[in-house]
């Protein structure tokens, strides 16, 4: 995606986060329904210790656990974990119904909070959905807000550097490109300083590029 794009998408209006994560669960719902069992069974490179099916059981268990105050742990890999594990075996179609009816309260809670961390999660594992599966980059208007909000707070007021491509920096903010990935990029910064622009951290495994 073209270095910027991500504001074009923002100049329209304020992000209604609800309204982005409703159009996500939509998103995920028709990507996974019509897939196989051999696809489902995919390792997710973002998130290699799952599946295509348990990221879709982590986007129902996560909301499902914050609704009911299930959140000891959260949002550490302890957590996530057991909620994954309560759902694995489960039909596909049970978890993405699962989805769909707690996406109103989840839409609800967003309201007046400026770091949404659910739809933000739901944005990054799309992305992580679409690249697992070879599927390339998913529509902007389903994680550039994401961006727009994030940027300020690694890159500053001038945001995204003009030079580099607005999906890639959104992936590298969310772990989700590798230290090489992001020296490749030729920025003036110290590989301490692209270790501070990942929220969960650096990663040394190179992740799929649609």
């Amino acid at each position: 995606m073209p270095a910027g794009a991500y504001r074009e998408v923002m100049a329209e209006r304020e992000t209604a986060w609800g309204d982005l994560y409703r159009a996500n669960v939509a998103a995920v719902t028709r990507l996974v329904s019509g897939l196989d069992r051999a696809a489902l069974a995919t390792t997710v490179p973002g998130s290699p210790e799952w599946t295509v099916q348990d990221v879709v059981a982590h986007l129902a268990g996560g909301p499902a656990d914050s609704l009911s105050g299930r959140t000891e742990g959260a949002p550490g890999p302890t957590w996530t974990a057991r909620h994954v594990a309560e759902r694995r075996g489960r039909p596909l179609g049970e978890l993405t119904d699962e989805m769909a009816a707690n996406q109103d309260a989840v839409a609800e809670s967003t309201v007046d909070n400026p770091r949404p961390a659910v739809v933000w999660d739901i944005a990054v594992h799309h992305a992580d959905l679409h690249e697992a599966l070879g599927l390339g980059v998913p529509p902007a208007e389903m994680w550039a807000p994401v961006l727009a909000a994030v940027a300020p707070m690694k890159f500053g007021t001038a945001g995204v550097p003009a030079d580099l491509d607005d999906y890639e920096v959104f992936r590298a903010i969310f772990s989700r490109r590798s230290r090489a990935q992001m020296q490749a990029w030729g920025l003036p910064l110290s590989a301490e300083q692209l270790d501070e622009l990942c929220i969960f951290g650096p990663r040394e495994d190179d992740q799929p590029t649609p």
